[in-house]
């Protein structure tokens, strides 16, 4: 046995699948990956690279997207297939979005656009190597309330989606309203993920004035504009490593959503007078109130860079889609109040919370309970002391509170199938079957609502 193969048997070298028809890409990345302590193995097509597949065990695969016997979006679904743990990454031509993020959407962990910058290659399979950590804490804490308190199906559904995501790189943009926690799922994907160790910079995009946008976002060379006294880094420097939490992104002026949509496509970034761009690692999240789409058909928002950033979506369900959690939310926000023992809820109170619409989410939850705490009497809160109009109430016996029809329609039919899931243990054809409806129409329905 080589002193090579002893080493390989004492410490098993990570192995990784570099798939590319051109001979001296191959090679490049196979000294790169050498120089990093790890075991490349090529292949030059599709065949040739499920046939090393089904043999060996790959930490990683790196891809090309156009082969000679198909392409890359075939090895990202074989693998997603019958390999789930190994990462793949996808090597696009340059300039080429659409398959970048066509394979992000296939389940793709990352991409490298050619000409493959070996900065960018180092990172990408530190980023992929680091994954099959998983022993982190399942809830994190944001503000001393847990994330993800509840265990309603629609929060099972988040939590069971969050797990999946914190294993991509892909970028992913969070939708619900206004208190229903999309920052607290960007941190918790962020806490779980590979990129852990870095830092989690969370940006609200209606906060910054116009004229600072861009060095806020790149940062700015010492004499730059005037009060420019020295080099600063900007929100994209600070996140390098780690992920860049955009808020209320559609608030972010047109001519700043060019230069958002170049850093993302490019991964580097130019400081406000320099002459040079440089590199940057960040994953990116983003969140808004509005609908994207309808600021996109309004044309506020770039439709190019609504595809960049909405290639995975997390629907962040109002709490009126889950009053079973009301009570545990309300059990931790009352012992973190204060008071021993903690305040309690009366059965009339509770009653009230969970017809109630709550059109300020979690949030509205903390601020309703920190007052009535302030008010109440005794160690008991009543439905008196909540204040809660009962013009907002919500459910389907007081109506749709503020919803909209579509809104409340949507809550209805998604209420319904989740129930439905729920009592065949998760059978979707007799789910169908319970529903009235054929197998195709509820597929097409849980695709529309954004069930998994």
């Amino acid at each position: 046995m080589s002193a090579r193969n002893e080493k390989r048997t004492h410490k098993p070298l990570n192995r990784v699948l570099v798939i590319d028809d051109e001979a001296d890409i191959r090679e490049l990345i196979d000294m790169t990956l050498t120089r990093m302590g790890l075991l490349a193995e090529c292949a030059g097509t599709v065949a040739e690279a499920r046939t090393a597949l089904d043999v060996g065990s790959f930490q990683l695969c790196l891809t090309d997207m156009r082969l000679p016997d198909g392409d890359g979006l075939d090895i990202v679904r074989y693998i997603g297939e019958r390999y789930p743990q190994t990462p793949v990454a996808v090597i696009t031509a340059f300039g080429s979005a659409e398959n970048a993020v066509a394979a992000l959407k296939a389940g793709a962990f990352d991409y490298l656009a050619k000409p493959v910058g070996l900065e960018q290659l180092r990172a990408l399979v530190k980023s992929a190597l680091r994954l099959p950590g998983g022993d982190k804490a399942e809830d994190g804490t944001a503000d001393g309330l847990p994330a993800l308190i509840g265990s309603s199906p629609a929060m099972e559904q988040v939590r069971t989606l969050i797990e999946k995501l914190a294993r991509s790189q892909a970028p992913i943009y969070i939708s619900g309203e206004s208190g229903s926690g999309k920052e607290l799922a960007a941190r918790l994907i962020h806490a779980k993920s590979a990129r852990s160790g870095g830092a989690f910079v969370p940006v609200n995009c209606g906060a910054i004035p116009d004229n600072l946008m861009e060095s806020e976002f790149f940062g700015y060379r010492k004499g730059a504009f005037t009060g420019a006294d020295g080099d600063r880094d900007g929100f994209f420097q600070a996140a390098n490593g780690g992920a860049l939490f955009l808020d209320e992104v559609a608030d972010l002026p047109l001519a700043m959503q060019v230069k958002l949509l170049r850093a993302i496509q490019e991964k580097r970034v130019r400081k406000v007078g320099a002459v040079t761009e440089e590199p940057v690692d960040v994953r990116i999240m983003c969140a808004t109130h509005r609908n994207l789409r309808e600021c996109v058909d309004k044309g506020s928002f770039r439709q190019d860079l609504y595809y960049r950033l909405n290639v995975i979506e997390l629907r962040m369900p109002p709490l009126r889609e889950r009053v079973e959690d009301i009570l545990p939310l309300a059990e931790i926000i009352l012992a973190r109040l204060g008071g021993e023992p903690p305040p309690r809820l009366s059965a009339a109170a509770l009653k009230a919370m969970q017809l109630y619409a709550f059109p300020g989410n979690v949030r509205e939850l903390e601020n309703v309970l920190e007052r009535a705490v302030a008010l109440s009497a005794g160690g008991e809160i009543e439905a008196d002391d909540l204040f809660l109009d009962p013009g907002d109430s919500g459910g389907e016996e007081q109506g749709r509170g503020r919803e909209t029809l579509d809104d409340y329609l949507a809550r209805l039919e998604r209420q319904a199938i989740l129930e439905a899931l729920q009592q065949t243990d998760g059978n979707r054809t007799a789910a169908a079957r319970q529903l009235g409806v054929t197998f195709r129409s509820l597929r097409y329905r849980l695709e529309r609502l954004g069930i998994e």
